[in-house]
């Protein structure tokens, strides 16, 4: 029984997308890609085109990741969609995907209507969009046969990043820059997540000498404004199906601290009130079957 769960939890990350071209190339040659997938998940810069293959009125997306401390500049040097067809096409700070968005709106610094970009016509846009984080999507619908569009795709180093999407294993650290801002990390497959050191709601920004005070936990609940939240969900529609306990502290060497997630998706998410300069470093990896041999988050 327990085996099938694991099984089942898998087959749901699996319907995330997933990385197609260029997964860990980040190689700075100007390449060209034709759009040939309704769904793709890419991770390369270059030059894009789209021509509709018939007249399906299907809304598709080109999903654009890239390392997690880098930002996605795109340019559409092309656009051929008559509005008068229904054709549209769309520029999304951030990826969404079955009415879910990454990062969800609590994360992010602007309203959902101002993170989306959508135009038609024949005129392309003069300005360059730059995402906010390392995830950016575009969403479109040619339903003329031979409408289309292009775009030139470049990445950007981000020197302070904040929410982060990641695929393959990492180690990471999550910083509020000693900023009123929620961060997060987000994992596309059920996960186990190691707290390899904590800084949360202990120390003031320019502090030199810190105090180790543990790893405390419950922190959101007994009412602590800065904590790290460890969640799982199915999808990014439903990101937070279940959570485990909020942590805060000084904890340089907390490594018996591990979280397994069996979920579609996890996410850390360091939540901050700007009176503290929090950081949290945690070590990525995918959960395995053996996982379910321990205590672990399990979505319903």
């Amino acid at each position: 029984m327990n085996c099938l769960l694991f099984i089942l939890i898998v087959a749901a990350a699996s319907a995330l997308p997933r990385t197609r071209l260029g997964a860990g190339s980040r190689t700075k040659r100007t390449t060209e890609h034709i759009i040939r997938d309704c769904m793709l998940v890419t991770s390369e810069p270059g030059h894009y085109f789209y021509k509709a293959p018939g007249d399906d009125p299907t809304v598709c997306g080109v999903y654009l990741m890239t390392d997690p401390d880098k930002l996605i500049e795109l340019q559409f040097d092309y656009l051929d969609l008559p509005c008068s067809s229904g054709g549209l096409v769309a520029f999304v700070d951030g990826w969404e995907l079955n009415g879910g968005y990454f990062p969800s709106p609590g994360e992010h610094r602007l309203p959902i209507e101002d993170r989306v970009s959508e135009f038609c016509g024949m005129t392309r846009p003069s300005r360059a969009f730059i995402s906010s984080q390392n995830a950016a999507l575009i969403q479109y619908r040619v339903p003329k046969r031979s409408r289309g569009f292009s775009f030139r795709v470049n990445f950007l180093k981000n020197p302070t990043p904040c929410n982060v999407l990641v695929e393959g294993l990492d180690v990471w650290t999550i910083r509020n820059y000693g900023k009123s801002t929620n961060c997060s990390l987000t994992t596309l497959y059920p996960a186990q997540i190691s707290l390899l050191s904590l800084s949360v709601g202990v120390s003031l920004p320019g502090d030199t000498f810190k105090i180790e005070t543990g790893t405390m936990r419950k922190c959101e609940e007994t009412g602590l404004k800065d904590f790290v939240e460890i969640s799982g969900g199915m999808d990014l529609s439903t990101p937070k199906l279940i959570q485990a306990n909020t942590f805060c502290g000084i904890d340089s060497y907390p490594g018996h601290l591990v979280e397994t997630v069996l979920c579609g998706i996890a996410t850390i998410r360091l939540v901050s009130s700007g009176e503290f300069d929090n950081a949290v470093t945690v070590g990525i990896s995918q959960a395995t079957e053996e996982a379910l041999n321990s205590p672990a988050l399990i979505c319903p």
